[in-house]
C-alpha cells in the first residue's frame, strides 16, 4: 500500500470516529430542571444551552410551574419515562426529591444538582455557591455597615429550600459575632415578587426601628428597592441598610438608586455550563468519581458595579 493510500485510509478511519462521536452525542439527551421560571435561572439556561450546543447534545430545559416539591418529583417521573440520560436539578424540598432521585440513577439515568442541593439523595455531585459561606459574607457586609448594632430581619423564598435555609445559617453564624445586632423577623416569598413586596412592607409598618433587611432570595433586593421608592417608605431610603443575592436588573438599579448597599453575586451561566458538561462526561463514563464544585461568590456595590464579572 503506498502512501497516499495509506494517508486516505487514515483519514477515512479518522472521519468514521469523528462521525460515531457525533452520533453518539446526538443521541443524548439532558434535561435541565431549575426551581421556577425566574430570570436568575434564564442565566443558568443560557449557559447549559451554549454546553449542549458545544457538545452536540439534546437539550430539555423544564421549568415547574410553581416551587412545591411534588410537582419537580412529577417532571423527573415524566423525564425517566421518556428515558432522557442525565437530569440536572436545582432542587425546591430536598427531602421530597430523594426518593425519585434514586428511582433515576436505578433506571440508568446521570443526575446531579445545581444551585440548590439534595445531599443526601443519590445525586453524583452538586455544582453551585458553598451557599453557608456566601451567607457569613452577607451577615459581616451587614455588621460591618451597621457599626455592629441594630435591629435585622430576613427576607427569603421558599422556606423549604436547602441552598436558602444554608444562607440563613451562614447568616446567623456571622452575626453570631454581634451580640447587639437582633434578627426580628425571618419570612418566606414563595420567591413571588409580589409577595415579596409585601412582607417587605409588612416589615418596615411593624418594625419603625428596623435597621436593615438581608434579601436571601433574589427576589428580596428588587422587592426592598420597589418598596422604599415609594413614597410612604421615602424617609428610610438611604437608612435601611440591605444586602441582596444575584445581579438582576431591578437589584443593579437598586444599587444605583442607593437603596441596596451589596449584592452576593453568584455565577449562574457557570452553574448551567457545568452542569450539562458534567452530565454528558458522567453519561460516556468519562466521569466516574465526581466532587462537588463551588462555582463562588463576588460581593457587588456601588464601587464595583460596572467592573465585576460572573
Amino acid at each position: 500500500m503506498n502512501i497516499f493510500a495509506k494517508s486516505a485510509r487514515a483519514a477515512l478511519v479518522t472521519f468514521s470516529m469523528l462521525a460515531a462521536t457525533t452520533a453518539m452525542a446526538k443521541d443524548i439527551t439532558v434535561a435541565v430542571v431549575p426551581k421556577v421560571a425566574v430570570p436568575f435561572f434564564d442565566d443558568c439556561n443560557t449557559g447549559a444551552q451554549e454546553a449542549a450546543d458545544k457538545l452536540g447534545v439534546n437539550y430539555q430545559w423544564v421549568v415547574p410551574q410553581n416551587t412545591q416539591g411534588s410537582t419537580q418529583v412529577k417532571i423527573i417521573e415524566d423525564l425517566i419515562a421518556r428515558h432522557v440520560d442525565g437530569i440536572a436539578i436545582s432542587v425546591n424540598e430536598p427531602k421530597s426529591v430523594e426518593g425519585i432521585i434514586g428511582q433515576a440513577v436505578e433506571a440508568g439515568i446521570a443526575v446531579l444538582t445545581f444551585d440548590s442541593d439534595s445531599a443526601n439523595s443519590a445525586r453524583s455531585m452538586y455544582i453551585g455557591t458553598i451557599n453557608e459561606e456566601a451567607g457569613v459574607t452577607m451577615g459581616k457586609s451587614m455588621a460591618e455597615a451597621l457599626g455592629g448594632k441594630g435591629k435585622v430581619a430576613i427576607v427569603t423564598g421558599q422556606l423549604g429550600a436547602s441552598n436558602l435555609n444554608e444562607r440563613i445559617d451562614g447568616v446567623k453564624k456571622a452575626l453570631a459575632e454581634y451580640p447587639d445586632i437582633e434578627i426580628v423577623a425571618t419570612e418566606g416569598t414563595e420567591d413571588d415578587l409580589a409577595r415579596a413586596v409585601s412582607v417587605t412592607e409588612a416589615l418596615l409598618r411593624g418594625n419603625p426601628d428596623l435597621a436593615g433587611i438581608f434579601g436571601i432570595s433574589q427576589v428580596g433586593g428588587p422587592a426592598v428597592a420597589k418598596v422604599l421608592a415609594q413614597r410612604e417608605f421615602s424617609d428610610r431610603a438611604g437608612q435601611l441598610k440591605v444586602f441582596a443575592f444575584d445581579d438582576l436588573p431591578d437589584t443593579i438599579k437598586g444599587v444605583k438608586d442607593g437603596y441596596i448597599n451589596g449584592i452576593m453575586v453568584q455565577r449562574p451561566v457557570t452553574m448551567g455550563r457545568l452542569a450539562v458538561e458534567h452530565l454528558v462526561a458522567q453519561i460516556k463514563g468519562e466521569e466516574t468519581n465526581p466532587q462537588n464544585i463551588d462555582t463562588g461568590v463576588t460581593v457587588v456595590n456601588a464601587d464595583n458595579l460596572g467592573s465585576y464579572t460572573k
